[in-house]
């Protein structure tokens, strides 16, 4: 997060202080979570698993409704109140984590152990799988709603994951990825937004889309930035974000969705790794606390949240490089955006919360 506020103030150094405010109140919600769920349990979770799937459907379909919310580049991300703007996507994360995995752990065994075997697949009882396919479909459909394709693809990778640690089944993310190929070639087809994406994507260099100021313009102009860089970069405040005498950045969005490749131009490849594998410890010790939690609750929640970290870095960076087509969600804890930050610590918190009951010496009254 400190790595975030040094790249963004020196883009925007209004912005970077905005961000040290986000990060202070992202830090006061983390103590906060802490102190409450040491005092409850993460059980607490569990009991409201209904509630907080709702919350988290309802806050990620705000930015469709009038007033409050807007289109930016096609995609509805933002919900704005006065100058204050927030992306409900990053609460609604948490939110499905927390319902999948309290809702798995009460009904992985009938899930398989029952159902009907189709050419070779174990179709589970809908009474028990009909439930969470309504909530995660609610969920997914609102983010195809308001086109945030990024965190759709974040939330169906979380869900494969979830699916197949709880059940040990691989036939049902062999089954989801098939679902996924399907789903993919038809929304790059027939939506507008996503296909003109998938051309960037394809040909960042052609001069009918560039000239566009849109289209390739952006990726093409983050793998100009990369290759700048080098292996050990041109150094802090050393990029040429903005051509003198000219107002339009060369890198558009530097602070956000091209944060990564401000990163590897000033800090190059070396500090691009290290930035990487700082993300990988993440998720390792995230999937170390699952290991050690003792109830199934904990060990679900605790996978659920370090792979959406995963695959929230792996969506932007694979972007930025030409992995995948660009999406745009934030890259963690290091990219502007006050909801980030904040949710990023609450998560952060909960795998805390989990690491400290599973390394506490056993009791029975607990």
């Amino acid at each position: 997060a400190s790595v975030g506020i040094v790249m963004i103030y020196r883009i925007n150094p209004s912005l970077a202080r905005q961000q040290a405010q986000w990060m202070v109140l992202g830090l006061v919600l983390f103590a906060a979570t802490i102190v409450w769920l040491r005092r409850t349990g993460v059980g607490v979770l569990e009991r409201y698993r209904y509630t907080i799937a709702a919350v988290g459907i309802v806050m990620a379909v705000l930015p469709r409704f009038p007033v409050i919310g807007e289109q930016v580049n096609g995609a509805y991300l933002d919900i704005h109140f006065g100058s204050v703007s927030f992306q409900p996507a990053e609460l609604a994360k948490v939110a499905i984590v927390i319902f999948l995995s309290s809702y798995l752990r009460d009904n992985r065994q009938i899930l398989v152990t029952a159902g009907r075997r189709i050419l070779g697949l174990t179709i589970p009882p809908m009474k028990q799988f009909g439930p969470m396919l309504v909530v995660w479909g609610a969920a997914m459909a609102t983010l195809l709603l308001t086109r945030e394709l990024g965190t759709s693809l974040m939330f169906y990778g979380a869900f494969l994951a979830l699916l197949y640690v709880a059940t040990g089944r691989f036939s049902f993310p062999l089954v989801g990825l098939v679902l996924f190929g399907a789903g993919a070639w038809f929304v790059t087809t027939h939506v507008g937004h996503v296909h003109s994406r998938v051309l960037a994507w394809e040909h960042p260099f052609e001069k009918s889309l560039y000239e566009q100021r849109g289209g390739s313009y952006q990726l093409a102009q983050s793998l100009f930035a990369q290759a700048d860089g080098g292996l050990l970069g041109t150094g802090f405040d050393q990029s040429l974000l903005v051509l003198p005498h000219h107002r339009e950045p060369i890198l558009p969005v530097p602070e956000s969705d091209m944060i990564y490749a401000v990163i590897v131009n000033e800090l190059g490849l070396a500090g691009a790794a290290a930035l990487l594998l700082t993300y990988l410890l993440f998720v390792a010790r995230g999937l170390k606390t699952a290991m050690l939690a003792r109830d199934s609750f904990s060990k679900l929640l605790a996978v659920g949240m370090s792979f959406v970290v995963a695959m929230q870095v792996f969506v932007i960076v694979g972007g930025v490089t030409r992995v995948i087509p660009l999406t745009g969600v934030t890259l963690p804890f290091v990219a502007y955006g006050g909801s980030s930050v904040v949710m990023n610590f609450v998560l952060l918190a909960l795998l805390l919360v989990v690491s400290d009951r599973a390394r506490r010496p056993y009791s029975p009254s607990r």
